[in-house]
C-alpha cells in the first residue's frame, strides 16, 4: 500500500528541510532563529509540494516566511531541492567576516591534521610496524578528515559569495 505520488513528495519536504538546516549549520545562523527565505524558481511538484507541507516544512527548518523572488540579493546563499531552488538572505542575519575567519582557522587546523595523518600512513616504517586494526583506523580518521575538510571549503566558498 504505497501511494509513489504521496512518497516523492515527502522525499522533495525531508530534501527540503535537510537543505535548509545544512546551510545553516555550516553559516552558523542561530538554531532557534527562524529565517525568512526566497523561491527562487519551482516547477509545478515542487510547488504542489511546498503547498501541502508547508507548516512541517516551515517548523522543522524554522523558515519564517517564503517569497517569490527573481533573483537572489546580495548576501544570500542558494539551497538547491529538486525541481525548485531556494535563497537564504543571511547578510543581516550573521557577521560573514567573523564567520569567514573562524571557519578558515578551523580548516587550516583540519589541513594539519590531515597533513599529519597522510605523512604517518606514507611512512613504511609505520604501515610495516603497526597492526593492521591501527592502520585501518588511521586511514578511517583520514578519509573523515578529508571529508569535514570540503565541507568547510564549502561553506567558505559560500561565505565567498557573501561578500
Amino acid at each position: 500500500l504505497t501511494d509513489p505520488k504521496a512518497e516523492q513528495e515527502m522525499t522533495w519536504a525531508i530534501a527540503m528541510i535537510d537543505n535548509i538546516r545544512s546551510a545553516r549549520a555550516q553559516m552558523n545562523v542561530p538554531a532557534g532563529l527562524y529565517v525568512p527565505v526566497l523561491q527562487l524558481d519551482a516547477d509545478a511538484a515542487a510547488q504542489q509540494a511546498w503547498t501541502r507541507n508547508e507548516t512541517l516544512i516551515k517548523r522543522l527548518a524554522r523558515i519564517d516566511s517564503l517569497t517569490p523572488a527573481p533573483t537572489a540579493p546580495k548576501g544570500a546563499i542558494t539551497v538547491a531541492t529538486p525541481g525548485a531552488t531556494f535563497a537564504i538572505p543571511l547578510a543581516d542575519i550573521i557577521d560573514v567576516g567573523a564567520e569567514k575567519l573562524r571557519l578558515t582557522k578551523g580548516l587550516e587546523k583540519l589541513t594539519k591534521e590531515i597533513n599529519g595523518l597522510q605523512n604517518r600512513l606514507n611512512n613504511p616504517n609505520f604501515a610495516a610496524s603497526a597492526p593492521p586494526e591501527v592502520v585501518a583506523e588511521a586511514n578511517t580518521n583520514l578519509t573523515a578528515r578529508q571529508d569535514e575538510a570540503a565541507q568547510l571549503s564549502a561553506a567558505i566558498a559560500r561565505l565567498a559569495e557573501l561578500a
